[in-house]
């Protein structure tokens, strides 16, 4: 049972690492990418507009009325994520209207090498199934939101000082589910249901569209905003030159 356990809670790990990865994914990617993809878009309808006006043709209009309809800001992070992120865990807005802290942004989407290993040592020692008690794992849930907070974040320092305070707590919440009889049947049967539920939050955040983005680069998710980037740099420089072309010349001549 123990050991059933235990590779449960491993699961989790991993299922609420990758959770927040992609959120952070999310977050990064509008901060960074929205205003890139905003401005290639007022170009896009800029030109469009330009050309109709010169020529009049109303196939041109309707292509510059279509272009401007399309100006819209980037996507919220919630609809990038499907939905599936208000259904697990506090996202950093939602903890910082409870804590009073302000908002704070992700460095980078994936921390680093020292944040994961302080973060998964700490969730392995404070996860709620390990003990029986109601209290205590209503406790240590509220104390893996502050857990997962600071991971988000790639806080390094505060996962170290919340491993001091779960230390100074002493090991009187370490206490292993021990069940026998019906009791057991019915942990079996918990555990078996809770595997499927991660099973499919797994899946659910494969199939968003920021987890689909993400294994184009899994090693290097960081990398590849910067790639995006980079390429949408690129596109606007382009856009921008075809605009400026486009006003100096007074536009294409008209439609014969």
């Amino acid at each position: 049972m123990y050991a059933a356990e235990t590779a449960l809670i491993e699961f989790e790990i991993a299922v609420e690492t990758y959770r927040i990865e992609i959120e952070n994914f999310s977050r990064l990617h509008e901060e960074r990418l929205g205003p890139l993809y905003a401005r290639l878009e007022e170009l896009e309808a800029r030109i469009a507009e330009a050309i109709a006006a010169r020529t009049q043709d109303p196939e041109d209009i309707r292509k510059a009325q279509q272009a401007r309809a399309h100006v819209a800001p980037i996507p919220r992070v919630s609809e990038l994520f499907d939905g599936w992120m208000d259904s697990g865990g506090l996202g950093p807005e939602a903890y910082a209207m409870l804590t009073g802290q302000p908002v704070q942004s992700p460095p980078r989407v994936r921390p680093s090498e020292e944040v994961r290993r302080l973060y998964r040592e700490l969730v392995r020692k404070a996860h709620p199934d390990l003990v029986t008690d109601e209290r205590e794992r209503e406790a240590r849930d509220a104390f893996l939101v502050r857990v997962n907070h600071a991971y988000a974040l790639g806080d390094a320092d505060s996962l170290r000082a919340l491993a001091e305070e779960w230390e100074r707590r002493g090991a009187a919440a370490a206490e292993p589910w021990r069940s026998r009889g019906e009791e057991l049947a019915a942990r079996l049967e918990w555990l078996a249901a809770r595997k499927e539920m991660l099973a499919k939050a797994a899946a659910d955040l494969e199939a968003s569209a920021i987890g689909s983005m993400l294994r184009l680069a899994p090693d290097d998710p960081d990398g590849l905003l910067e790639e995006i980037a980079a390429d949408l740099e690129r596109k606007l420089a382009a856009k921008e030159a075809e605009l400026a072309a486009l006003l100096a010349s007074g536009g294409p001549g008209p439609t014969p």
